[in-house]
């Protein structure tokens, strides 16, 4: 296990924090990745039932961001909202959060997923398909041989084997020319990054920015396990 886990990106310095978000320090933005507001009442409409929590959690975690780093810009990269209708399911409480979440902040972006290809209006901020900031390129679904990259829709997760048991968490992947983010929602699910939906658009030798236990923990490749059956 490596602890430096800053990474560079077409000269951009990124800092990975433990909670799932990307920080860009030098230009003030905050980056997260597949909120998938409202997966739960979705389900919940299929006849199956999940606490109806996640959007209140997720808000709270981004709330806590926005008020711990003051970031100038917000980027949420696709997924924001589980489907079409996620808006209208929402309760009151956290439509009022997230209109002064994105009141607080000068430059809001939702950037479109396949989840929300039409984000609903009405909640303050700026969308568009992706965008290009500086040295880097923020869309939701990666492009393969795109470089200067940052993306999300996959939900990385990687596997490990640490002295006495396998841990399993949400990651960064990050081969020196891309990077995807990990979900950030509540009930947002995971990918193990060797899978070949995340790892064929990688660099051989990528690595992951692990998250556990309110850390981050970079891992080469070679570090880590598939997951069984």
């Amino acid at each position: 296990m490596i602890m430096d886990t800053t990474m560079t990106l077409r000269g951009a310095a990124l800092a990975p924090d433990p909670s799932g978000a990307l920080v860009w320090p030098v230009e003030r933005t905050l980056v997260v990745a597949d909120l998938h507001l409202e997966k739960g009442s979705a389900f919940a409409a299929r006849g199956r039932m999940l606490p109806p929590y996640d959007t209140r959690a997720t808000l709270g975690r981004l709330a806590e961001l926005v008020e711990r780093l003051a970031p100038e810009r917000v980027i949420c990269l696709g997924d924001s909202f589980h489907d079409r209708r996620a808006a209208s399911r929402m309760e009151a409480g956290d439509v009022a959060r997230l209109r002064d979440l994105t009141g607080r902040v000068a430059d809001w972006l939702w950037v479109t997923g396949n989840h929300d290809p039409e984000p609903p209006e009405g909640f303050g901020g700026r969308i568009l398909d992706e965008l290009a900031l500086g040295p880097l390129t923020f869309r939701h679904e990666a492009v393969p041989g795109a470089l200067g990259e940052l993306s999300g829709h996959l939900h990385p997760v990687a596997a490990v084997v640490v002295p006495g048991r396998r841990v399993r968490e949400r990651c960064f992947a990050f081969d020196g020319g891309k990077l995807i983010l990990p979900a950030f929602g509540a009930f947002a699910g995971g990918l193990n990054v060797l899978d070949p939906a995340v790892s064929g658009l990688l660099a051989e030798r990528f690595e992951v920015h692990l998250l556990a236990r309110g850390k981050v923990h970079r891992f080469p490749r070679s570090r880590l396990s598939p997951d069984k059956g």
